[in-house]
């Protein structure tokens, strides 16, 4: 990276003609009009996908279409699923049946990750699909349902595990679950952590669940994050398909979060991966109780990232509390937290430095939905913690680039009325040149509005991967999380694994046009 930030210095004005032949195109797929073959279903309107109150039963009727899922061929998913919305079936229905099947068809093991993904971008999509205009929301869910036919297929050459049935003569007592999950839970025990769980999902409240699955799921830094995103994606998925379905979907969350990769027992051990939970159990205890009421500092924010790019976890965590402590907001903590993840992606744009992001953007989502104070604090740490394990990891992988975010400069153009145009075609040539457009269009577009349609149309069209939607789900959303005056170098570093407007539309695109035509 560091020869093409040399080039990109020497020429620091782009013209109106270097982009000419790629904004046409890209121009055109502005207006959407690649997506017009998704007007012949019905609209999915957002009040549809909204968590419904009174769905509390499970709803058996769903059955037939989880077993439509599971058992049409994948050359015929696609139409199959497109005729039965065209009858009536909707929208929550097939995203409700597409996570079942995920989780009763694929194993969340050797790791969360790999083929599990199929279970893992549910969400993102259903978060892709909410976030478009009504017309355009089904092609993120069809994208996931074949996706889904490619990682029941690894498993059953994995070995074709099911899950099984519940062993019903060991669940608990209502008024026993809870203690029995924790216990199962510390002691890594699976098949108590089953039953318990069985028993929870059955007689307690989404939140007191949410409460005991968002600590555990970060506790330990195994699996690049995935344990962490696995509970927020299963959390925001049953809040769009309803709690009836929670109990085949959380025992299957405590099976992937209790994998330790043929570890010996943590419980018994003293591990590297669990060495931050334990002690920033004992470090959230030095956290002033007004914590909360700090002010913003962008001094502060710019200080943690000097340190989240060399320093160690120990010497992130000791310095958020110190932040905290001397009244620091934690949205300024957030800020660099945010940041440094996008600095990560830019270092080494591959599949840690993304998962920095998404797995920052499940731990905030845990942090802004627990109702706990010690674990909002727990969290954050377990997040500061986080990322120089992720930098850690990517020195493994291969050459780290000397790049901060903090540093990134605007690039001056001549043509701005193009510059949209020029972002996307020029990430699929040089993402640094990219970037620096990025922060140029940011600094005009305060709300990123366009930049966020286009990326996400660009995903729809372009998308090849399950990384693809799980990445700019979370990425575009944390954007707004951000405060105003880092958001634009934020946005400029998701363009390192944003979908640019060059190449061919995926094959799925290309099946859903004829699926739905």
């Amino acid at each position: 990276m560091s020869d093409r930030m040399s080039s990109s210095r020497r020429s620091t004005v782009v013209s109106r003609r270097s982009f000419l032949s790629a904004s046409s195109s890209a121009a055109a797929m502005a207006g959407l009009s690649q997506l017009g073959f998704l007007k012949g279903l019905p609209r999915v309107n957002a009040e549809e996908a909204k968590p419904d109150p009174k769905l509390v039963r499970f709803n058996d009727e769903i059955e037939p279409l989880v077993r439509l899922v599971e058992e049409t061929p994948r050359e015929r998913l696609l139409e199959e699923v497109a005729a039965k919305i065209k009858k009536g079936t909707s929208y929550r229905e097939v995203v409700a049946a597409l996570l079942l099947a995920g989780v009763r068809n694929v194993q969340p093991r050797p790791q969360l990750g790999f083929k599990f993904h199929a279970v893992l971008v549910v969400n993102s999509a259903h978060l892709a699909s909410m976030s478009s205009p009504d017309d355009q929301r089904w092609l993120p869910i069809f994208w996931a349902l074949d996706h889904f036919k490619d990682a029941q297929a690894r498993d059953v050459s994995e070995g074709n595990w099911t899950m099984t049935a519940v062993d019903e003569a060991a669940v608990p007592a209502a008024h026993q679950a809870r203690q029995m999950f924790i216990d199962a839970m510390d002691q890594w025990d699976e098949a108590k952590a089953d039953v318990a769980v069985t028993a929870l999902a059955r007689t307690a409240g989404a939140n007191d669940l949410f409460e005991l699955f968002c600590r555990y799921g970060a506790r330990d830094f195994r699996a690049i994050g995935h344990k962490a995103i696995y509970v927020a994606n299963a959390w925001r998925t049953l809040h769009c398909i309803g709690w009836q379905h929670a109990e085949p979907v959380l025992r299957s969350l405590a099976y992937g979060l209790l994998n330790h990769n043929g570890e010996p027992n943590p419980s018994k051990s003293d591990l590297a991966p669990d060495k931050p939970f334990r002690e920033n159990q004992s470090l959230v205890k030095t956290i002033r109780p007004e914590w909360q009421n700090g002010k913003l500092d962008s001094k502060a924010t710019e200080d943690l990232l000097a340190t989240l790019h060399t320093g160690s976890s120990g010497d992130v965590t000791k310095q958020v509390v110190e932040m905290l402590n001397r009244g620091v907001s934690p949205q300024s903590i957030w800020d660099a937290l945010l940041l440094g993840s996008g600095e990560c992606l830019m270092r080494q744009p591959a599949i840690v430095g993304l998962h920095t992001v998404t797995t920052s953007n499940a731990l905030r989502y845990a942090y802004e939905t627990s109702g706990s104070d010690e674990t909002r604090r727990l969290l954050l740490l377990q997040n500061a913690a986080f990322l120089p394990l992720f930098r850690k990891s990517m020195e493994s992988r291969g050459q780290i680039d000397d790049v901060k975010i903090n540093e990134l400069q605007p690039m001056e153009v001549a043509a701005k009325g193009e510059l949209l145009d020029n972002v996307f075609a020029e990430i699929s040539k040089d993402k640094l040149n990219a970037a620096r457009l990025t922060l140029s269009y940011a600094l005009h577009h305060e709300d990123a509005k366009d930049f966020i349609q286009r990326a996400r149309v660009l995903v729809f069209l372009k998308g090849r991967d399950a990384h693809d939607y799980k990445f700019s789900s979370a990425v575009l959303e944390d954007f707004q999380h951000i405060s105003p005056a880092w958001r634009g170098k934020f946005l400029a570093s998701s363009v390192f694994n944003l979908r640019g407007s060059g190449g061919n539309d995926n094959p799925v695109a290309q099946r859903t046009k004829q699926a739905l035509a």
